[in-house]
C-alpha cells in the first residue's frame, strides 16, 4: 500500500492562488486569468475542476497545466518588446481563436492596424501547457474539503505528447508563416522549452530579426514572489521552421539490437 502524503504535494495552484488547507470551493469558480467561470473538467468530472499548475515529482517545481494560466502575461507588451520593437504599440490589436482551413486554430494573432483599420502586418502565437496522465482530482477534492492526506497516487505529465503535438504545429505554422513573410511566437513553460530543447537539439540564436527566424520562443518560468508564483519571462530565442523538422526527422535512430530485442521480449509475454 502506498504511503499517504498531502495533496499539497501535488496541487501548486487552484485558481491563481496557492492551495490552503480547508478552502472551500469557491463560489462560480471564477477563472482569474480568464474573467469567467473555470471551464476545467476531468474527463468524467461535472464539478469544476480549476487547478492552474501541480508540482513536478522529480523538482518540485510547479508545472502549468492550463493555458489560461498564461493570460496573465502581457502578451501585447512583450511580443512589441521582444519581437516587433519598432512597431507603434497603439497599433497592435490581438485577435483570439483564428480558425482557417488547412491551417488549423491559432490561439492568438498581433496585428499591426492601419490607418484604415486594414491588417498591416501580423504575428501568430500559440500557447502551450502540459497535459496530465492520471489525475490529481483526488488531492483537489482533499484540499477544498480539508483533508490533510490522500493516498499516494501517481500522476504524470505528458512531455511527450505535447512534444509531438507541439513541435509539429510548429514546423508546419512557422512553414506558413515563412510564406507570409512573418513569424510564429511559441509561449510556453521554460520547463517545457527545456525539455523540447533537450530531445530535438535544434540551433537557436537570440537575433529575431533574422530572416531565419521565423519561430520565435518566449519561455515563462514560474517565479515565487513571497505570496503567489509569477510568470517571467526568461531569455528570448528564435529558429527556423527547417530546422525544427531537421532535428525530429534526422534524429539519431535508437540501437537495432534494442530494439529486437524488446520486439523478442514482447512475443515472449504474448505466449
Amino acid at each position: 500500500m502506498k504511503k499517504p502524503e498531502s495533496p499539497l504535494k501535488s496541487v501548486a495552484e487552484v485558481l491563481g492562488a496557492p492551495p490552503e488547507l480547508g478552502m472551500s470551493l469557491p463560489s462560480g469558480v471564477t477563472c482569474p486569468f480568464a474573467g469567467s467561470a473555470c471551464i476545467k473538467r476531468g474527463k468524467s468530472d461535472e464539478q469544476p475542476y480549476p487547478v492552474c499548475s501541480v508540482y513536478q515529482r522529480a523538482t518540485n517545481t510547479p508545472i502549468v497545466v492550463c493555458p489560461k494560466r498564461f493570460n496573465e502575461v502581457d502578451i501585447i507588451a512583450d511580443v512589441a518588446r521582444h519581437v516587433w520593437p519598432n512597431k507603434d504599440v497603439a497599433r497592435l490589436k490581438l485577435a483570439r481563436e483564428i480558425k482557417m482551413d488547412d491551417f488549423g486554430n491559432v490561439d492568438f494573432v498581433l496585428s499591426e492596424i492601419m490607418e484604415d483599420g486594414g491588417v498591416n502586418d501580423f504575428v501568430c502565437i500559440e500557447l502551450q501547457a502540459i497535459d496530465i496522465t492520471g489525475t490529481v482530482r483526488d488531492a483537489y477534492d482533499a484540499i477544498i474539503s480539508g483533508h490533510e492526506e490522500i493516498p499516494k497516487k501517481s500522476f504524470g505529465l505528458n512531455w511527450k505528447n505535447v512534444y509531438k503535438r507541439y513541435v509539429y504545429q510548429l514546423i508546419s505554422k512557422g512553414f506558413y508563416s515563412h510564406h507570409w513573410g512573418t513569424k510564429i511566437v511559441s509561449v510556453l513553460q521554460q520547463d517545457v522549452y527545456d525539455y523540447i530543447k533537450s530531445d530535438a537539439k535544434f540551433p537557436t540564436t537570440s537575433d529575431i530579426t533574422s530572416d531565419q527566424s521565423n519561430v520565435i520562443f518566449m519561455p515563462y518560468k514560474m517565479m515565487w514572489d513571497g505570496v503567489r508564483y509569477k510568470l517571467t519571462l526568461g531569455d528570448v530565442e528564435a529558429t527556423h521552421h527547417s530546422n525544427l523538422q531537421a532535428a525530429i526527422l534526422y534524429k539519431t535512430p535508437p540501437d537495432r539490437k534494442k530494439f529486437v530485442a524488446r520486439i523478442e521480449e514482447t512475443l515472449r509475454r504474448q505466449n
